[in-house]
């Protein structure tokens, strides 16, 4: 939202007609609006919302905030109060015009006479006539209070707490417990966007927990495997798991320290069996070795054995070879005499 332009006439304590250039202030960029108490500075933002809703904000929202109590009290008798507030709103540049009601002289005779409300809608149409014009929109209370309602997208007890917040009422938004400031700001901010990514991300946030379970199941599984093939004789009771279920925090961290823990024992007792090995290799190739020997000797000892029978034996046949040879030789002198 923003104003241009704002006319006082007979409101507060403005007796004579007041023009307010907003677009003039707007130039230095902010601009405080400062005086004595009783200047009127709380009465111009009551105009501002009087002309937006058609009642004041707080504590002075007497009889509808339509009441004689808006009238000041220093304009003429004939002078009627009326606020216009020229704004642009939502691209939409538009000029409200509001008159509560008031007591007037009668025009005929002694005494007064009550006027009702009168209000107007009117918007800046650049295409009627070469520089523009305004064309009328309405002139109901309910739908001119609907369309600003409906174009600034809050109400007026909201813009009275979100935007002037006068005198002590932003205390009282301050206070206002967590719901009742979320349900206001959410609507003035058009928050449903971070809602939905609030949303969002809870869902997110709930499918990698789910991941996060099964993948902690899946790890204390391999946990468990790891534990079962390591074991040696209730050796798996010298490292217990970590005693964590899944989901619960650290015990990725903890499964994984449990792992490197018993990584390392099962390297050293590898290293063990390693030496172990190596040792049972070397008295293998020495037995080996030595049953080679052994094998070789039993050999040599049988051949030598059997040697031994066969010489036996032999000497056992020398008297008979001698007699054979006596008697080859008997023959063979015979054969030469005959």
């Amino acid at each position: 939202m923003r104003l241009h332009r704002l006319r006082i006439t007979a409101f507060g304590p403005f007796g004579t007609p007041q023009d307010i250039d907003f677009d003039d202030l707007r130039a230095a960029g902010l601009f405080l609006l400062h005086g004595p108490t009783g200047a009127g500075k709380t009465s111009v933002l009551d105009a501002v919302c009087y002309a937006l809703y058609g009642s004041v904000p707080g504590a002075r929202h007497q009889g509808g905030g339509q009441g004689m109590t808006l009238r000041s009290d220093h304009a003429q008798q004939g002078t009627r109060t009326e606020v216009c507030l020229e704004l642009t709103v939502a691209g939409r540049r538009l000029e409200v015009t509001r008159q509560p009601p008031w007591e007037r002289p009668k025009k005929r005779g002694t005494g007064t006479t009550t006027e009702k409300a009168q209000s107007w809608l009117r918007e800046y149409d650049p295409g009627e006539g070469p520089d523009g014009g305004w064309k009328a929109l309405s002139r109901s209370h309910n739908e001119i209070g609907e369309e600003i309602g409906r174009l600034l997208g809050m109400s007026k007890e909201q813009f009275c707490q979100v935007v002037l917040l006068p005198q002590g009422d932003f205390a009282r938004f301050l206070r206002a417990d967590a719901e009742a400031r979320g349900k206001l700001l959410g609507r003035l901010f058009d928050t449903r966007r971070f809602a939905a990514v609030e949303q969002r991300l809870a869902e997110q946030r709930r499918t990698t927990e789910a991941e996060v379970k099964e993948g902690d199941a899946a790890l204390l599984a391999d946990a468990h495997r790891m534990q079962q093939a390591a074991s040696e004789g209730g050796r798996e009771a010298e490292l217990p798991l970590p005693g964590l279920a899944p989901g619960d925090p650290g015990l990725a961290d903890a499964v994984l320290t449990w792992a490197a823990v018993a990584r390392a024992g099962a390297r050293e007792r590898l290293a063990v069996a390693r030496c172990a090995l190596a040792a049972a290799e070397s008295a293998q190739a020495g037995a080996e070795r030595r049953l080679g020997d052994v094998r070789e000797l039993d050999r040599l000892q049988r051949r030598f054995a059997d040697a031994q029978a066969r010489a036996e034996q032999l000497h056992a046949r020398v008297d008979e070879q001698r007699d054979l040879e006596e008697r080859l030789e008997r023959a063979r002198k015979a054969e030469k005499v005959a």
